[in-house]
């Protein structure tokens, strides 16, 4: 598990297959495979990646759990389904506020992480605000859920539905959501190109690199060649 931002993480939960799994695949018109990875087949991984053969790399899988603020999630799911490269292996399924009351929690930057506008984009951010400023945009936003979790506390008091009363939950962009995402090899490393960018927004950023440390420890050979490749 990689610990992201200030009560974030990534966890790799499972996974199907190797860096072999890629170089089996890739053999089977030819009717060969091998138990342990070779040089020759480091060289086949890149050699696939570099001409984008890239099928073989779809018989591998990742499976992660997530818990990140809402707006890290939201731009996640807004790349997967927009994103040209569609994973036929993608699955996501996220927790419920319909169903459980289950612990609310909020992303809180620190008073010295409070970005200023970037120059010359309508996006991104620049350097970070001075401290005063960043120490009075904390507590404005700490009072924010503040009154909006006393709403909600009382709507659940009330015996108002659970689906209704989350209406209340403050800071939306800011809550802290959990979900599972499954994707292949393939999936995961153009994920990786997106969002590990310098121009990505640096929360998801943080995220990114969280997700390719992970699955460089399982998939060493095939995520240096998608990530240089694709």
């Amino acid at each position: 598990m990689k610990k992201v931002l200030n009560n974030g993480y990534v966890r790799l939960v499972d996974t199907m297959g190797s860096d072999l799994s890629v170089v089996n695949s890739a053999r089977v018109s030819f009717n060969k495979a091998t138990d342990i990875l070779r040089p020759e087949d480091e060289k086949l991984i890149s050699y696939l990646a570099r001409n984008d053969h890239t099928s073989p790399f779809r018989h591998a899988t990742l499976q992660f759990e997530i818990y990140a603020p809402l707006m890290v999630a939201r731009q996640w799911w807004k790349y997967l389904i927009g994103s040209s490269h569609q994973d036929p292996f993608t699955a996501w399924n996220e927790s419920s506020r319909r169903y459980v009351t289950e612990e609310i929690e909020f992303y809180l930057p620190t008073s010295d992480a409070w970005r200023s506008k970037p120059e010359n984009s309508k996006q991104g951010s620049g350097p970070c605000l001075d401290e005063k400023i960043g120490g009075e945009a904390l507590n404005r936003l700490l009072e924010q859920i503040d009154d909006g979790m006393i709403n909600y506390n009382w709507a659940i008091e009330n015996n108002i539905a659970t689906e209704q009363a989350r209406l209340f939950i403050p800071s939306a962009y800011g809550l802290m959501v959990r979900w599972y995402w499954t994707a292949s090899l393939q999936g995961v490393a153009h994920f990786l190109v997106q969002r590990t960018d310098s121009h990505a927004q640096s929360e998801i950023r943080e995220y990114a690199n969280a997700v390719k440390e992970l699955a460089s420890e399982r998939f060493p050979v095939s995520i240096e060649a998608l990530l240089q490749n694709l």
